[in-house]
């Protein structure tokens, strides 16, 4: 007991050890928190002297995290809920009334549905709609008006001053290291569907570096693409969190695609009070963890 009690899981390492798991290392953690990579590296070497164990790995070439680290993991994102749900639930407002939110497939997982479930939870009278669609789609939603807000994806430069960012991220051409591309012949191209605007990039504006595409498989499913880059069918584009060791980038014959945001953007002239406090908990989660995690 004694033990127990000299031990303190202190929540600002926590917080910098998730954004480690977020950003993927202690730089990219301490820049999107706004701290010195020494101060990072500060918070987590204190926690691990309190618990006498390793939570990061320090050898090339190892993961990240150890053994230990993996677990304390799991602990932190349910300590840190819960911690940020308490102090939400002293300062929360009565809320009422209806939101109708759209999310695209890869934020119904993610740190995103953890805030949603706690926002039901602290306002269990807001009635919250979700449709699931893809980015395209619930932008066209939010057009006519039949959505409060989305979460989606857009081009880096599409951004607008209102609209609020999670998450930036690259896009890549990418195919299996084993794949060897037609020199005279169409490129085969794994394609999202219509609805998607990887897709409508690619066949509008991605061959003009002199490939040409041929669409081979078509898939709504960022691991039915995944799946069919590693089998080698063909060729795709794909975000960083979806790379694999088996793939390879492609850097001829094909133009660089842009960069993409994931936003949380609100309908025009929406005056909502539950969107409000909504968007405000999301806008507090990126501060405190420096953005937010998607699926992979």
């Amino acid at each position: 007991m004694t033990d127990l009690n000299a031990r303190r899981l202190e929540i600002d390492a926590l917080r910098a050890l998730l954004a480690i798991r977020h950003h993927g290392g202690i730089t990219r953690a301490a820049d999107a928190l706004g701290l010195s990579q020494s101060a990072v590296s500060h918070k987590i070497r204190r926690l691990e002297v309190s618990l006498d164990c390793d939570l990061l790995s320090r050898k090339p070439g190892d993961r990240t995290f150890t053994a230990a680290g993996e677990d304390l993991l799991d602990y932190a994102g349910r300590i840190l809920g819960l911690h940020d749900e308490a102090l939400l639930s002293l300062t929360r407002t009565t809320l009422a009334g209806r939101l109708a939110l759209g999310l695209t497939e890869d934020t119904t997982c993610t740190d995103l549905a953890r805030i949603l479930g706690r926002f039901r939870r602290l306002h269990p009278d807001v009635a919250v709609r979700t449709k699931v669609r893809m980015s395209l789609v619930l932008r066209a939603m939010l057009d006519r008006g039949e959505l409060d807000a989305a979460i989606v994806q857009v081009f880096a430069h599409e951004v607008r001053p209102t609209d609020l960012v999670l998450f930036r991220e690259n896009i890549h051409w990418v195919k299996h290291r084993d794949l060897v591309l037609p020199k005279d012949a169409p490129i085969p191209f794994l394609s999202f569907d219509d609805d998607c605007f990887y897709r409508r990039w690619a066949l509008d504006i991605g061959q003009d570096g002199g490939g040409v595409l041929e669409t081979v498989f078509e898939c709504s499913s960022a691991a039915g693409i995944t799946a069919a880059v590693t089998a080698g069918l063909g060729v795709a584009l794909l975000s960083d969190r979806h790379l694999r060791p088996d793939m390879t980038l492609i850097e001829d014959r094909l133009p660089a695609p842009p960069s993409v945001a994931y936003i949380v953007r609100r309908a025009r002239k929406t005056r909502n009070p539950a969107l409000d406090t909504l968007v405000s908990e999301i806008e507090s989660e990126i501060s405190r963890y420096g953005g937010l995690g998607l699926a992979s």
